[in-house]
Order: C-alpha cells, then structure tokens, then sequence
C-alpha cells in the first residue's frame, strides 16, 4: 500500500523499549490513530496508528494502517496505481473483500481475508493495489517492516502464505508470520517477528504466551478488549514492551472481538521513513524519489494495471534537510498507563494517569441517548492529548452499549465533526429539547 500523505514527514524509526509490567501489572501503552486519506475523490480512508511521534516501531514493524469495513459502491474501494518502495517488506491481510496485486517481478496474486501476501521491496519494486469487483465491504490492515542494514538491499520478492487455524477455548488464531500457539509460519522475516490474526468470542479470556525479547503491539479491528488490566478500543493500537512472557486479552463486548497481534525483537537501528521509501540518510531518499520520477529500471514496470494513471507521482520534498526524528527519551521510572473507564454511578467517563484522575467527561441518560454535556482535564495534565482520548474511548464505549451520543460539550462535537464519517451512525443533534431537558434536569438537581 502506497502512503498516499502529499506531506510525509520524515521519520527517525528508533525505538526505546519500554518496561512490560510495573508493579506486578502489565504496562500497557495507548496509541491513537488518525485518519489519512488514500487518494482520489471518493478517497477510502485509513487510520494509522504507526509511525507517530509517540512510537515509531514494535520490533521491525515501522507501518501500520487499519480500514474498512468500507462500501466501495461509496468510498469507491482501493485503486493505488503503480508506486515504489524500498528497503522494506510490506504484509497484506484482509477482513473482508479482496484486492488484486502486481507487480514489477510479474506477480499478480489475490489478498484474500486469511491469506497473506508479503512483498519484499528490498533494493527497489513497485506495485499497484485495487479492489476487485467482487467486493462489496473492504476491511483489512496493512503493515511495513522495516529492513535491517545488511539486508535493505536484497533481491525483491514476493510470498503468499495461507495460515491454518487455530481452534482455543472462545478463541481462533492466524498466524501469519512467526511462531505462536503451537503454529509456525514459514515466511522468511529479516529480523525475528510474530505477526496473528486473533478471534475471541463474547466474554473469552485467552492467556497468550510470549517471547519475553519481543515487544508487542494489539491493533484492534472490531469490539474492544481488556489487555491486562487496560481497556483498549477499535482502531487503536496497545503496546506491550519486552519482559513480558504473558499477554492477557479479554474480551469484555457482547459480540466477537478481532485483533492483529504484532511482536518482534527491539530494532536496533535508527531508519529514515519518507513516502514510500526506508532508506538511512536524506541524499538516499532524494535518490529515491529522482529514480523514481525519472522512471528507472530500479523499480521496474508493473504489467496489466489498466487505471487511469499508470505512475503515481512522488510528492515534493520539504525546502530542508530530512533529518532523523527521534522517539521522546523514555523518563526515568515505570511507563505510565493511560486507561479511561465509565463509572455509572457518578454519570461520567474517567480517565486515569497511571491511576491518577486526570480528567472526566458528564454524561445523562435520556432513553437510548446519552448526552455528553462536559468534559474537564485537570491542568497539569493538558497538552498531552487525554482529552482526545477521553473522547475517542466514550464514543467507542458508547457504540458498543447500543446508544447514540448528544454532543452538547464542545469537545465531544468538535471530535465528531472532525470524524463524522466514522460516527455518522452513532450521532443525534443537539436539539432544543434535549437542551430544554438537560436544564430541566440540573435545575431539578440543583433543588
């Protein structure tokens, strides 16, 4: 999958390891996603969760975009035209739908849902990515590993791989890359990886044993989990550092919940992620982007796409120096956990700081509404985005409950104007009854 941004920033992907447990529990990090558009008018969006300035990789893993489920009659599905890479492998997995592959070996494959396709991009290929016209939902994930140094520049190729299942108590598991739960997957990695599709039903509570050298990440398709004691909602992504030998993952909605599960050793060198392009320096990329433009052999031809543009152009390149950007120096002490939680008995939403109240968000219950009406997060505790994930969780939390949200708080509606697509089908206006309601209420509780 191409990184469709028209500016990509440049990534420094060298990561700090972070503690698995303090105090006895699992120290469980929260990364947010945001959206990114993948082209065109009718673009389908993605939300990604790797790279970001909180965490660039988990092992190798240095790219991590989660879509769907997407109507393709309305977002018009997935159409990347021809386009480069290097210096990575890319690993295709679907939910749902299917999209047909090629590229400049001559590969032309389906990504089918539990099958995985793993494209070796090496010293240089390029491929296309579009939706077949069998489909009707697209849901799927796409991720990047990064390429050690002595092995950046190997061969491209390419590898299809059908997982067996795994059948547990109120689980089923894919794994894809890696050894887990008994099922070894034959795939060549560069570095040491684990990479699974995880099923749980209603209620299941499966106890996942780990390598102990991995660092793990928890990206989350549908339903949300308990990992550990840290509740972790759709689209978001829970991290896990080395020196845990096991995951707790429960189920705690009242359908299925799916994940990917994703792991690896800390990568130890420090990679500069551009566009489409893994390479260690600013003079490379710049190498990169001109072969690319001027249609070198590096990358080859890709044969049989029959879109309408037939070279995805690169985007211009920033009037400076592309420079390394670091992961924040981890703090002495534990990794502190971010969790929020709904505590009906006061009608709010709290989220906690390392089990500190750092900020809530009221609420009241009119019928199958819930009205949203103020959320505050303590000062000492701003400019670190616990509003926006305070926010992110209720409205997760109140999808799964069968409700719809009244956005009378201001933070609530400026987060779901921003992602109204995503919670169209969950939101009510605030209408002069609701609000005729609301002051009827707290006068009669002020009496």
């Amino acid at each position: 999958m191409s990184n469709t941004d028209q500016r990509p920033q440049e990534v420094d992907c060298h990561a700090e390891p972070a503690p698995a447990a303090v105090d006895g529990r699992l120290a469980v990090e929260i990364l947010q996603s945001r959206e990114v558009p993948l082209g065109g008018p009718r673009a389908m969006t993605v939300r990604r969760t790797l790279p970001q300035r909180q965490r660039s990789l988990i092992g190798a893993w240095c790219f991590a975009d989660h879509y769907g489920p997407d109507d393709v009659s309305t977002t018009g599905g997935m159409d990347v035209p021809p386009h480069p890479h290097t210096g990575l492998q890319t690993v295709s997995w679907l939910f749902s739908g299917e999209v047909e592959h090629r590229d400049t070996l001559g590969s032309h494959a389906m990504v089918r849902p539990g099958e995985l396709n793993l494209m070796t991009a090496g010293v240089g290929i390029a491929h296309t990515e579009v939706s077949t016209a069998r489909t009707t939902i697209l849901q799927g994930v796409q991720l990047w590993v990064a390429l050690p140094d002595a092995d950046r520049d190997t061969d491209p190729a390419f590898e299809h791989y059908v997982p067996p299942e795994v059948r547990l108590p109120g689980a089923r598991a894919r794994v894809f890359l890696g050894d887990l739960l008994g099922s070894r997957s034959p795939v060549h990695t560069f570095t040491p990886l684990l990479g699974a599709e995880l099923t749980l039903d209603p209620g299941a509570h499966l106890d996942i044993r780990v390598r102990t050298d991995f660092e793990h990440g928890l990206l989350i398709d549908t339903g949300e989990v308990l990992v550990g004691e840290t509740r972790v909602l759709r689209a978001q992504l829970a991290y896990v550092g080395t020196g845990a030998d096991t995951i707790v993952v429960t189920n705690t909605g009242d359908g299925p919940a799916r994940l990917i599960l994703l792991g690896g050793t800390p990568f130890g060198e420090e990679v500069l992620m551009w566009w489409n392009f893994v390479g260690r320096t600013h003079e490379e990329i710049v190498r990169y982007r001109e072969q690319w433009e001027a249609g070198s052999m590096r990358f080859g031809q890709v044969q049989g796409y029959t879109g309408e543009v037939q070279h995805l152009a690169a985007p211009r390149l920033p009037n400076a120096v592309l420079r390394p950007r670091r992961n924040p120096a981890p703090e002495a002490g534990p990794m502190p956990t971010v969790t929020v939680s709904d505590h009906p008995e006061r009608h709010r939403y709290e989220v906690f700081d390392d089990g500190t109240l750092a900020g809530f968000s009221a609420y009241a219950d009119r019928g199958g509404q819930r009205v949203v009406f103020h959320t505050e997060v303590a000062q000492e505790y701003g400019g670190r985005g616990l509003g926006t994930m305070l926010v992110a969780q209720l409205l997760e939390h109140i999808r799964t409950s069968g409700r719809r949200v009244v956005p009378v708080c201001p933070l609530v509606a400026a987060y779901l104007d921003k992602h109204s697509d995503q919670y169209a089908d969950i939101a009510h206006p605030v209408t002069p009854d609701v609000l005729s309601w609301l002051q009827s209420r707290s006068t009669g509780a002020a009496r």
